[in-house]
């Protein structure tokens, strides 16, 4: 485990060196309101949420499964977010905008935030709430339908960096995010019907 985490570090490091490395030819870096901005400040809220769904299930289950699952997306979205958080003070931005989430896609005021879910895909307040007070399968089917949709919300916003986003690394990141995200539904997916149940 030492060494994997180390490798996820030296990623990281390369990653955002290799964007240090995009701006290093006099380019200024990416405007507030760029998509490049605002896909690192909406993701690392994104991110930051399935990271504590997952601890939470963590807490909530025995089976290794669902707690492997759990902790893989937790160490992988957690390091993301950094990445993303580190990138907006490398281009001196806020981490926050007055423009509401998803602006950069041009789907602003799309969600109104009602209940704690900022942006299509996140769980309310209340599913989170509900997920802290189940144990074992049922706690399971609820964590995995939750970032089944929390993962599908994850891709499209993924997809619009790839397609908006300037700076090379930003969108290599987010290709990757989609191609695992996906990758991680399909999983998902099997494991909910193994349970009898569906996304």
């Amino acid at each position: 485990m030492a060494v994997a985490v180390a490798g996820v570090l030296v990623a990281a490091g390369a990653i955002t060196y290799s964007v240090a490395e995009d701006g290093a030819a006099g380019a200024a870096p990416p405007a507030a309101d760029s998509a490049d901005a605002g896909f690192a400040r909406d993701m690392a809220v994104h991110h930051q949420q399935a990271v504590e769904m997952s601890y939470i299930v963590r807490d909530r289950t025995a089976d290794e499964d669902v707690r492997r699952l759990a902790y893989d997306i937790a160490q992988t979205q957690a390091n993301q977010r950094g990445m993303l958080l580190g990138w907006l003070d490398l281009w001196g931005l806020s981490k926050v905008s007055s423009d509401g989430p998803m602006s950069w896609m041009g789907m602003g005021g799309m969600t109104d935030g009602e209940d704690g879910a900022l942006m299509p895909g996140m769980a309310t307040d209340t599913e989170l709430n509900k997920l802290g007070t189940l144990d074992g399968r049922q706690a399971e089917v609820l964590y995995l339908q939750l970032m089944t949709d929390h993962h599908k919300g994850g891709v499209h916003m993924a997809e619009g960096c790839v397609a908006r986003c300037a700076v090379a690394a930003e969108k290599r990141l987010a290709q990757g995010m989609v191609e695992a995200q996906q990758s991680e539904i399909d999983l998902m997916t099997d494991m909910l019907k193994a349970r009898g149940a569906k996304p």
